[in-house]
């Protein structure tokens, strides 16, 4: 550690410790830091660490590390979620490099929430090239020694898969990332295989020159950096290397080390600063040999493309005199004559030939040269390509501004608030173009105060935006009217003030947008608002206090006579102490059921309640009767339960309640009648009638904008927890309705969960880890409805039956998948009249959809939007058809296009 401030670090047991990756995105930051924010940090930036952010993730207080010269922040002006830990002593007696790297004895934990992201803000700005290091050490800091596995993902796009093999394992992760913003963060993902956890997190300025590919879009992705020649197993890094790379010693197939005390010189134009430590040391071949060779290539990434930078530095005395000239040939493509200058550095990379598959390189002395060649030290990257672009900067912006704003603290609403699909945040909806953009914000209940933020008019492809049910007050904004898409906007339940802008009333009354207004006591929404004439004051006054006597005693007149009927009749939905509440929806008699089902005549269904009637009201209108029966499973607790929410819940893709019924024991709810009956009796191979698979995709889009509205619509949240095709029911248009809310809990938080000892549900649809743990919440919804798709997709019941046995129908899907036989899986009653693209997409949903654990499946938002792209493939296929017909039918002969498929449709286990 004296002089070169060298790591003591055996190679030996060092390589298997260490792995490094690199990439490349953008984007912005879930908490900006700026120095009147920070205080005296200046973002963990300083004049002894120009261009460093070191993080000791999981520490309590600041300090300098002496054995590397390197200062390090605590977290907490970085990320505002997690855990601090230490790793347990036994940790640092089993780890020698822990008494050297302390930022390795503690760490930060993430057991809440599906996604954490750090925020990294250089004071160098964007458009520059930075090299992010993460490092991890499990330590048993939680006494479980179960080591976890998660994502870690930069920006919008995916960076490694965080993989430990053992408890004292140290593993470090590293990018050269060029910013395209002022600020870009760092995520940790949890996929359902243990808590997300991090060690450190450092961020070191990089030579935009040195590595200049990484501007381009692409990724790299550190394979080695290695020092060559050396006599012992040290590493090298700060400060020594300004840049902060971590040099690792390495050996070199058929060479012999040679090595100088003197240094070298850097002339200025040196982009790589390599340390004169590192280029004191080379190998040259053995055996007289004029030839060094060399060759790589990853089993983990066998295709992929890398680039490659050696570095040279004449160190020997006796070459001063004479000639050392050679060339490289990197995968058959030669250099240029490279010609060593005595103690001078000399770099020289191939930016512009991305090599494939394999790393082959051969270094030959020329025929001129006196001297074998040498190499000094040698870098090389993996490049990958980035799918992902961040989501539009000015959305993105409007969505910090609302979140600062109104003190937003929900745990996901970090990093992108659209990238990963799977982790878009609660209540956003976005479309996902090549660039995404926000279309529909929910924040109702979700208590905002003060005045609706100007901020909301900058999200301009918003298409929904609610806010009701908040302590919003001031005017309603007229800038609102200008967002150029906005269709529904919801304000209800505010303390808004003042008169309603007359834009928006004007879209309101076009019917260019949906405006909901009710609950603000002080909202004018009647012109004028306050009359200006002061004249004839005397007889107005009179009038209005007149008029308001006898609108009162009407009024006492009135509630009189409900209280009255109420007595008379006692209805089923009731104002008590437990919650329930008064119906608004229309009241029957039992002899009025009688009468409209025609003496219960016609049955059109069954359950656990009782049975259900076919009924008709006076204007012909056909209407379904829920009748209890005495002797149902079900019972009156889950009887008014249905009938409580569906008093509160409207949605086209959920099944209207009419009226009810509750006289002398007598129970009944009344339905719009759904004409088509049920999903699973369309499935079923009785039915001749057989749905095609444009129809099937719309049904299951259909059925997720109900559950979406159940989950994400309405607060607090409503769980169904008895979905599956049976309670799926078609009009006669085919369009999807959910029907059968006898078992639905509404949840008081967006993302509490139910420990229920009681069970619910249907066999064959049955959320797994439900059936475990009894922890019931939105996303056990999600895994019925897996089971929906895949029904809909094979046209298999959930239960498969035959004279053997009976089989859950994952477990007769799963092998099919992995031998990647799609028409094998797609009913086959289809007769092949679908589009395998779009038929691996929507495998690939139900799968996802039907994981074991809650964790590992989405949100319904992005179940829907992958549906919708999976109509969108149709539709598209569909038109480039009728165009082929079209033409076909003139005598015009065309060629049919491929259709253009995103990377993510890519089928699983194919």
């Amino acid at each position: 550690m004296v002089g070169s401030h060298k790591l003591i670090v055996g190679l030996n047991n060092l390589l298997p410790l260490f792995i490094f990756i690199f990439g490349i995105t953008t984007s912005w930051d879930t908490l900006i830091l700026t120095e009147a924010s920070v205080g005296r940090r200046t973002l963990a930036t300083d004049q002894n660490h120009p261009g460093f952010i070191s993080i000791d993730c999981g520490a309590e207080e600041d300090y300098l590390n002496v054995e590397t010269g390197i200062f390090y922040y605590t977290d907490k002006d970085f990320i505002n979620t997690g855990e601090n830990h230490d790793v347990s002593p036994s940790a640092i007696n089993n780890n020698y490099y822990i008494q050297y790297w302390k930022e390795y004895r503690s760490l930060r934990s993430f057991p809440d929430g599906n996604k954490n992201c750090y925020t990294l803000k250089p004071k160098q700005g964007k458009n520059n090239n930075y090299r992010i290091r993460a490092s991890f050490l499990y330590g048993n800091y939680d006494d479980k020694n179960e080591i976890p596995e998660f994502d870690v993902y930069v920006g919008v796009n995916y960076w490694d898969t965080v993989k430990l093999q053992s408890v004292w394992y140290m593993l470090f992760l590293e990018i050269i990332h060029f910013f395209t913003a002022d600020t870009e963060y760092v995520c940790l993902v949890n996929t359902g295989s243990g808590i997300p956890f991090i060690s450190a997190l450092e961020l070191r300025f990089s030579n935009n020159s040195a590595y200049n590919r990484t501007n381009s879009g692409a990724a790299l992705k550190n394979i080695g950096v290695i020092d060559l020649g050396t006599s012992n197993n040290d590493s090298l890094r700060y400060k020594d290397d300004g840049y902060d790379r971590i040099w690792l010693s390495g050996q070199f197939p058929s060479s012999v080390p040679i090595n100088t005390s003197l240094s070298t010189d850097h002339p200025g134009n040196d982009s790589y600063k390599v340390p004169a430590e590192v280029l004191r040391t080379a190998v040259r071949p053995v055996n007289g040999s004029r030839s060094l060779n060399y060759f790589y290539q990853s089993s983990r990434f066998p295709t992929s493309q890398y680039l490659v930078f050696f570095h040279f530095a004449e160190i020997e005395e006796s070459a001063q005199d004479r000639l050392r000239q050679f060339t490289i040939t990197l995968n058959g493509f030669k250099s240029r004559l490279i010609t060593l200058q005595y103690l001078r550095p000399f770099s020289i990379n191939f930016q512009d030939l991305l090599i494939q598959g394999v790393i082959n390189f051969t270094i030959d002395a020329t025929e001129e040269s006196d001297l074998p060649p040498i190499l000094n030290a040698l870098e090389y990257y993996r490049v990958l390509p980035l799918p992902f672009s961040p989501t539009d900067q000015s959305d993105g912006d409007a969505i910090m501004a609302v979140k600062q704003t109104y003190n937003i603290n929900r745990n996901d609403w970090q990093g992108d608030p659209c990238l990963p699909k799977e982790h878009t945040w609660s209540g956003i909806t976005c479309r996902f173009n090549s660039t995404p953009r926000i279309i529909s914000l929910n924040l109702s209940a979700s208590k905002l105060t003060g005045e609706i933020s100007s901020s909301f008019s900058d999200l301009e492809a918003i298409e929904s935006l609610d806010l009701s049910y908040n302590e919003l007050k001031g005017p309603v904004p007229e800038i609102l009217a200008q967002l150029p898409t906005l269709k529904v906007l919801n304000l209800s339940g505010n303390r808004l003030s003042g008169p309603v802008p007359q834009s928006l009333k004007d879209k309101s009354d076009k019917g260019l947008l949906v405006l909901s207004l009710a609950e603000n006591p002080d909202l004018c929404q009647i012109d004028p608002c306050h009359r200006k004439e002061k004249k004839n004051f005397a007889v107005p006054v009179v009038v209005s206090v007149a008029s308001a006597l006898v609108l009162i005693f009407l009024s006492i007149l009135i509630a009189f006579g409900r209280i009255k009927r109420r007595r008379q009749r006692e209805p089923l939905i009731k104002s008590t102490k437990d919650g329930s509440f008064e119906s608004k929806n229309r009241p029957f008699t039992y002899s009025q059921i009688v009468k409209i089902t025609g003496n219960f005549t016609t049955v059109v269904g069954e359950g656990g309640f009782g049975k259900v009637y076919l009924g008709t009201l006076n204007d012909n209108t056909p209407i379904a009767v829920k009748l209890l029966s005495p002797s149902s499973k079900q019972g009156y607790k889950e009887f008014r339960a249905e009938a409580q929410l569906l008093m509160i819940v409207h949605h086209r893709n959920l099944v209207s309640l009419i009226g009810y019924c509750d006289e002398s024991g007598n129970m009944a709810l009344i339905y719009e009648y759904v004409v088509n009956g049920n999903l699973r009796r369309y499935l079923s191979e009785t039915n001749r009638n057989v749905l095609k698979w444009k129809e099937r995709l719309q049904i299951a889009i259909d059925a997720a904008h109900g559950l979406e509205y159940l989950h994400n619509g309405c607060k607090p949240p409503i769980v169904h927890r008895d979905l599956k095709s049976a309670n799926i029911l078609l009009t006669e248009s085919k369009q999807a309705k959910i029907a059968d809310f006898g078992l639905s809990k509404l949840f008081i938080t967006e993302n509490a969960s139910h420990i229920s000892t009681c069970p619910a549900g249907t066999l064959g649809y049955l959320d797994p880890e439900f059936q475990v743990s009894g922890n019931l919440n939105k996303k056990s919804d999600v895994y019925s409805f897996g089971i929906i798709l895949v029904e809909l997709i094979t046209g298999q019941p959930a239960i498969i039956r035959s004279h053997e046995r009976s089989i859950h129908i994952l477990q007769w899907l799963s092998p099919i998948v992995e031998k990647g036989d799609i028409r094998t899986i797609i009913d086959p009653r289809l007769q092949g009249e679908f589009d395998v693209n779009a038929a691996w997409k929507i495998v690939e949903i139900a799968m996802s959809c039907a994981q074991p654990t809650s964790i590992q499946r989405p949100d319904i938002s992005y179940v829907l939007t992958e549906l919708k792209e999976c109509m969108a493939i149709e539709m598209a296929l569909e038109r480039t058809q009728r165009i082929h017909n079209n033409m076909t039918t003139s005598g015009t002969s065309v060629e049919m296009p491929t259709a253009n498929v995103d990377s993510d449709m890519v089928p699983i286990a194919r």
